[in-house]
């Protein structure tokens, strides 16, 4: 994809992961409207990489819809959406319904609006770039966070639809799916970090330019863990064993808590 002069949104870009990914389309050439809550921190990355700050909510159906308004009035045009803003709330099995809700409004339900409103314009335009960002947890799972396994999931499943429903009508659909990142949810995770960062524990940056290789040729699940790809293959050829091993790093996760809760 060239992105010299395209308009590109950016959601969740204040911070982390979206951050990063705002500053290298800016540095390739597109026209960026960063998104996020944090009002002061969207302003922040939008001067800093010459870009549009369109602060609010992206999430809800008028939220997505102010966002979407707005960045036509700043851009002229929405050529690719950045679905980036995620929350990771809840634990076990008694996470509220406050999260449970909160979880599949931001992390899955927030690309379903987005993708109602651009993809008709994208069809009669003859293309446009949708993509998600998801997390590992959404082809494997997340210890510790139904709500957020459960979403990722949704986000990756709602990706895989829109790309074989519409790919052959020019829309790009990509799922950047990553383990451990060093933002703040990452930071947020305690116990479960160790876990997160078997293999390695990445930049936003790092993410970042996993995504800018991917954009080269589309393919639609972008790994800045390589090794994800080997456990999602070794989930579906023996998914019980992999269940084993997943119940393990549980069991583990499990006795860390409970010396920490001793000291």
């Amino acid at each position: 994809m060239p992105v010299r002069d395209k308009g590109v949104v950016v959601t969740g870009a204040g911070h982390g992961i979206g951050r990063a990914l705002a500053t290298r389309l800016a540095a390739e050439g597109a026209r960026v409207v960063v998104n996020d809550l944090d009002a002061e921190a969207a302003q922040e990355v939008a001067a800093a990489i010459g870009g549009h700050a369109v602060p609010g909510d992206a999430a809800s159906q008028d939220g997505v819809a102010a966002l979407v308004e707005r960045a036509r009035e700043q851009l002229g045009g929405i050529d690719a959406w950045f679905a980036n803003a995620g929350i990771a709330r809840g634990e076990g099995l008694d996470t509220s319904e406050a999260d449970w809700a909160a979880s599949l409004e931001i992390n899955a339900l927030a690309h379903v609006r987005a993708a109602r409103l651009l993809v008709p314009g994208w069809i009669e335009a003859g293309g446009g770039r949708f993509v998600v960002t998801a997390s590992a947890a959404g082809l494997l799972t997340a210890l510790g966070s139904p709500t957020y396994s459960v979403s990722k999931h949704a986000a990756v499943a709602f990706a895989e639809w829109l790309s074989a429903t519409y790919r052959h009508r020019g829309v790009v659909v990509q799922a950047i799916c990553p383990q451990g990142v060093r933002t703040r949810m990452y930071e947020a995770s305690g116990a479960l970090r160790d876990v997160m960062a078997h293999d390695a524990t990445l930049t936003p940056d790092d993410v970042a330019d996993a995504m800018w290789d991917a954009l080269q040729d589309d393919r639609f699940l972008v790994l800045p863990h390589p090794e994800v790809a080997g456990y999602y293959a070794g989930r579906a050829a023996d998914t019980d064993r992999w269940l084993r091993g997943m119940n393990k790093l549980q069991q583990r996760l499990d006795a860390a808590q409970t010396a920490v809760k001793e000291t």
